[in-house]
Formats: C-alpha cells, sequence, structure tokens
C-alpha cells in the first residue's frame, strides 16, 4: 500500500471519528450554540433592533446576522478540538498517534477538520434559524462560504494550541473565556467600528476577529469597515502562523510526551 493511501486512510479514520463524536452528543455540541444565537437574534434583533434603526445602510438584525454566525462557527470549531484534543492527551491515545507512522500533519488535519465540519454544521444549523428573524440576501456566495471555511480552520488551530498547552481541564476554559469571548464580543458584531472613538478604533483593528467578521459581513451584504484583500491576509496570515506552531509543537512533542 501507497504512503499516500495509509496517510488518506489514517486522515480518514480520525477525521470520522471527531465527527461521529461530536453527532453522537449532538444535543450538547450543535444544539446549545444554535439555542444562544437564537436568544440574540431575538432580544437584539426583534426587541432592541427596531429602536435602532438600520446599520450600516440595512436593518440592525440584517447587520448583525452575519457577525452572529461566525461568532457560532468560531466558538463550536474551537471548543470541538480544544476538548477533544486535550481528551486524547489526558486518555494518553494521543501518544500512540505520534509513535504511529502516521505524519504528525495527519494528526493535525484529523483534528482541524473535525472542529471545521462541527464549526460549518453550527454556522449552516445557525443561517437556518436567522432565517426565521429575516430574510437573508448573500452578495458573494463563495467569499461567504470562503470567510467560513477560513475563520473555522483558523480557530480549530487555535484550539489545537490550547489542547496541546493545556495541562488540566480547567486550562481548557481558560482561553475561550478570558481571550476569546473578548475578541469575539469586541470584533464588531453589533456596531461598526466608525462609532468607536479613534483610540479604540485602532485597538479593534488589532483583533483578528474584527477582519473574520468585516469579511463575512461583506460576503453576505456587500459592506465592510476594512478591506476584504485585507482581512483575507489576515486570516491567511494567522491560519499560516498557528498551522506551523502546531505541526512544529506535535512534531516535538511539546506539551504531550512526558
Amino acid at each position: 500500500m501507497s504512503r499516500i493511501k495509509q496517510n488518506s486512510i489514517a486522515l480518514y479514520t480520525i477525521l470520522y471519528r471527531e465527527i461521529v463524536r461530536f453527532i453522537r452528543i449532538w444535543s450538547q455540541t450543535l444544539l446549545p450554540p444554535v439555542i444562544s444565537i437564537a436568544l440574540y437574534f431575538i432580544i437584539f434583533g426583534s426587541l432592541i433592533g427596531p429602536r435602532i434603526g438600520q446599520m450600516g445602510g440595512v436593518s440592525y438584525i440584517d447587520y448583525i446576522v452575519p457577525g452572529l454566525i461566525m461568532m457560532a462557527i468560531i466558538t463550536s470549531a474551537y471548543t470541538n478540538v480544544v476538548f477533544s484534543f486535550f481528551s486524547s492527551k489526558f486518555q494518553r491515545n494521543i501518544e500512540e498517534m505520534l509513535v504511529s507512522p502516521m505524519p504528525s500533519s495527519v494528526i493535525l488535519w484529523g483534528f482541524v477538520l473535525g472542529g471545521v465540519v462541527r464549526g460549518v454544521c453550527v454556522g449552516i444549523l445557525v443561517t437556518g434559524v436567522s432565517l426565521f428573524f429575516t430574510k437573508l440576501e448573500v452578495a458573494y456566495f463563495w467569499i461567504t462560504i470562503l470567510v467560513g471555511v477560513l475563520t473555522a480552520v483558523l480557530f480549530s488551530l487555535a484550539g489545537l494550541l490550547n489542547g496541546i498547552f493545556a495541562k488540566k481541564f480547567d486550562d481548557v476554559n481558560i482561553v475561550p473565556t478570558f481571550i476569546l469571548s473578548p475578541l469575539t464580543y469586541l470584533g464588531g458584531i453589533f456596531y461598526p467600528i466608525s462609532l468607536l472613538p479613534e483610540f479604540w478604533q485602532g485597538v479593534t483593528h488589532a483583533n483578528p476577529i474584527f477582519y473574520m467578521v468585516n469579511a463575512f459581513r461583506y460576503g453576505m451584504l456587500g459592506h465592510s469597515d476594512v478591506k476584504v484583500e485585507v482581512a483575507f491576509v489576515v486570516i491567511i496570515g494567522f491560519i499560516v502562523l498557528m498551522y506551523g506552531l502546531s505541526l512544529w509543537l506535535l512534531k516535538k512533542g511539546i506539551g504531550i510526551k512526558t
């Protein structure tokens, strides 16, 4: 059997396990983010939105829909990988993968693609829920899809890094609580950057989630606070950086081997 075929089977096996894992407990992995985002639609879209009026040339609920979908994708992709990888590390079966003939890149992409699938699934479900509150008109379909997938890849890699460095289950929750959530809420989901003072506009430009939300909003509404080309450069740049770091850590066994 050729090496390519062996690696393909290994990748498929890890990915299949990841998908089955989160589908088996769909009430914990797929349903909660959909319910949470639905509450945002009700509170911010249906109740507060009419009092705010338009934002960025569209109704307020239409303005926040892309950001809320993106928030669901980010959270789901990140959470899937960090908990799955840390569980494998805690149960010590990740060591069996590392000593097997599988390249580290196959292990990495197996976990990452599992996070991407879950993130995309949740994104589709949230998009479906949004149709109960507003009529979606996607301006640039392929840009929307590409940004969603790239963002899921990026935060799956981020979840993998968190899982590599985590030493106990409490460490798994530190980054989502104290870093990921603030960056997400301050990433321009609920407001355009023009509403902020000049200093905070500069701070927001240092937030990578700001570029993802705006690129996704551009794909759906044709409107963005930053050039979509710049947003793609930022997203792809972070993916390359995190991929290189994650692969190096896996090959070295840092945070895994004892």
